[in-house]
């Protein structure tokens, strides 16, 4: 039994209870499905009629239905409130603040017990709630639970801004809870089929913003909130009622940008943030959805650690960048004859590039006494000689991004067939769509389904792509990272006779990526691929191949041109180049070219032309 459900049945049996007061049940159903009680309890309509709860905790509810009746549960919460006071920090007021207050102004409670709810007071006025902060950490793409943003709140003080102590505020977070240590794989496919429980936690600010712009090298946008002090108090007492309470996470609806969301509801009663999202909880679109409110005012940018180094290191020539490759590997370096006949104002430079790279191939790493030696020694050397004042470029703002929906229509040919296809994508990003407000050479698209109509009213699935995701990250003389793919579900493939196959795949390939210029990148991966196709005579045929190309953002929008093959084991050999070019019409709406030509052992090569409408509509 609950311990909450538990502790009222205790009080009820062995101690007088004050009488609530008579409501009459016309008062009491209009309080049970006003929208501020329905926020209260995370309520959401049932899939057949009725309620049903997010929060999936029974001790949550007073009501043994409570999870489904908000009228069970506010009868049974009125009853409990009027529990003598000797019960301290466990009597239900102290447990259920947020639901007490509102309770007292809606009835007029003016004879309700006064329990002293020490630890609720003490924590609330440790936190001392005044003003509250959207934070938005961009995607990172080598992390899977972070591919798409995070969002959370900061809570400051009345002091923060005339004091800069921003840090020293408290990080209200929703995210998934794990015991033990799951592979990122397993991390993936646990946090989309809810495998996994979400619970709020408010920690140091400091040590959020050290976890996402340091360890994961994560931009982020700080978003102040024209909440009033009262609107920020009445989240936090709420957060109060939340401590240790389990909810069900998924990654793309009931995630932290959904529960962040209904905070702000309790926050300023009539937001209906909620209701906008149905089906999925992308966060740039709940940032976006929070804007659109007026609700935001300044916005701030914090950078990475790595957009700090490339930005020092982008003031240097070839030749100091080896100076800070060198001196990040051997500080005694920094003593060197060729070394000090460098001007001081370009050695301030190159050392101050140097430290940022120990300080960036340190992080996450174990403490290593000549790791921390280097890092003294070129320190002790900034101090001696300090560069300018470091400046970042400030990136377009994220919720500025097309849609996260992408719908399609689109007309074309295939050798001699002419074609209608029809696509739906819930999310959200390819190398062709308009680049505002993401990185060049990242995809991340999620359930894609595309439909095509041949002459004579003949109807294929053309591909069903559960998950296509690409970080080309490009490498440069200082960071070398490693570009990846993984993707799989259905696509068409030349098949034997003529016909094309509907086969199922798993693929992905690890290479490099180099930049050319700001706006141009080449990319070349090797690749490994399963497929399950009904022309071979293996349940699962392996093969191994590649996949190049170039991107380039050009005045128009983004051009790939691209070139892949997969040898299969049993003899196939499949290869393709392809040709994509987005047209941007307006902010969410594209127009795309696309040109291909397939080859295949099993078929005559073919072309395919397509011409693609594509509107971003969440």
């Amino acid at each position: 039994m609950p311990k909450r459900l538990l502790l009222c049945l205790l009080m009820a049996a062995c101690t007088p209870v004050l009488a609530a007061p008579m409501v009459s049940p016309h008062a009491l159903a209009t309080l049970a499905n006003d929208p501020y009680w329905i926020a209260l309890g995370h309520y959401e309509t049932g899939k057949f009629a009725g309620w049903r709860s997010y929060v999936d905790d029974s001790g949550f509810f007073l009501a043994q239905d409570g999870d489904s009746s908000p009228a069970a549960e506010l009868s049974a919460t009125l009853s409990a409130l009027y529990q003598p006071a000797e019960a301290g920090d466990n009597h239900p007021q102290c447990v259920f603040p947020a639901r007490t207050r509102w309770l007292r102004e809606q009835l007029q409670l003016d004879d309700l017990p006064n329990p002293r709810c020490t630890e609720y007071r003490r924590w609330f006025d440790d936190i001392k709630p005044h003003s509250a902060v959207l934070i938005f950490p961009a995607a990172y793409l080598n992390s899977p639970s972070s591919m798409f943003g995070h969002t959370l709140l900061r809570i400051d003080q009345a002091d923060v801004d005339t004091d800069g102590t921003a840090l020293l505020s408290y990080a209200l977070n929703f995210g998934a809870y794990m015991e033990g240590m799951d592979n990122s794989m397993l991390y993936a496919w646990k946090g989309l089929m809810g495998g996994y429980p979400g619970l709020f936690s408010l920690v140091s600010y400091r040590a959020k913003l050290a976890e996402y712009s340091r360890l994961e090298n994560r931009d982020l946008w700080e978003y102040q909130l024209n909440l009033t002090p009262a609107e920020t108090a009445r989240m936090v007492e709420h957060v109060w009622e939340l401590k240790q309470v389990r909810f069900d996470y998924f990654f793309f609806d009931e995630n932290c940008s959904f529960r962040l969301l209904e905070l702000l509801e309790i926050a300023r009663p009539g937001l209906a943030l909620t209701a906008q999202f149905p089906l999925t909880a992308i966060p740039t679109d709940t940032v976006r959805a929070v804007k659109q409110t007026g609700m935001v005012g300044r916005i701030d940018y914090r950078p990475s650690r790595e957009k700090e180094l490339l930005a020092r290191a982008g003031q240097l020539h070839e030749g100091e960048q080896d100076w800070v490759l060198a001196l990040a590997d051997d500080s005694s370096l920094l003593h060197d004859p060729a070394f000090l006949r460098v001007p001081p104002a370009r050695r301030a430079l190159i050392q101050d590039a140097a430290y940022r790279l120990v300080r960036y191939h340190a992080t996450g790493a174990e403490r290593d006494s000549v790791q921390a030696k280097r890092s003294f020694d070129l320190l002790q050397a900034i101090n001696r000689n300090p560069p300018g004042a470091l400046s970042v470029a400030r990136p377009e703002l994220p919720e500025n991004g097309h849609q996260s929906r992408t719908w399609q229509l689109g007309t074309g040919s295939r050798g001699e067939r002419s074609f209608a296809e029809y696509g739906l994508r819930m999310a959200y990003h390819d190398l062709n769509d308009n680049l505002a407000g993401f990185p060049l050479g990242a995809q991340i698209e999620i359930m894609q389904l595309k439909l095509r109509q041949y002459e004579h009213k003949h109807w294929q699935v053309e591909r069903l792509d559960l998950a296509t995701i690409r970080s080309l990250t490009p490498r440069n003389r200082l960071l070398q990272p490693l570009s990846w793919q993984v993707a799989g579900g259905l696509e068409r493939v030349p098949g034997k006779q003529g016909r094309r196959e509907l086969v199922s795949h798993i693929n992905g390939g690890a290479g490099g990526t180099w930049q050319f210029s700001s706006d141009t990148l080449a990319f070349a991966m090797a690749t490994a691929r399963l497929e399950h196709n009904s022309d071979f005579a293996a349940f699962i045929a392996p093969a191994i191949g590649f996949n190049s190309g170039l991107i380039w953002n050009n005045p128009l929008g983004n051009l790939s041109l691209e070139a892949k093959a997969d040898y299969f084991q049993q003899g196939e050999v499949r290869r393709s180049l392809a040709l994509n070019q987005q047209w941007e019409l307006v902010d969410n709406l594209g127009l795309r070219l696309s040109a291909s030509r397939q080859f295949s052992q099993l078929q005559a090569p073919e072309n395919q032309l397509l011409l693609t409408l594509r509107w971003y509509h969440y």
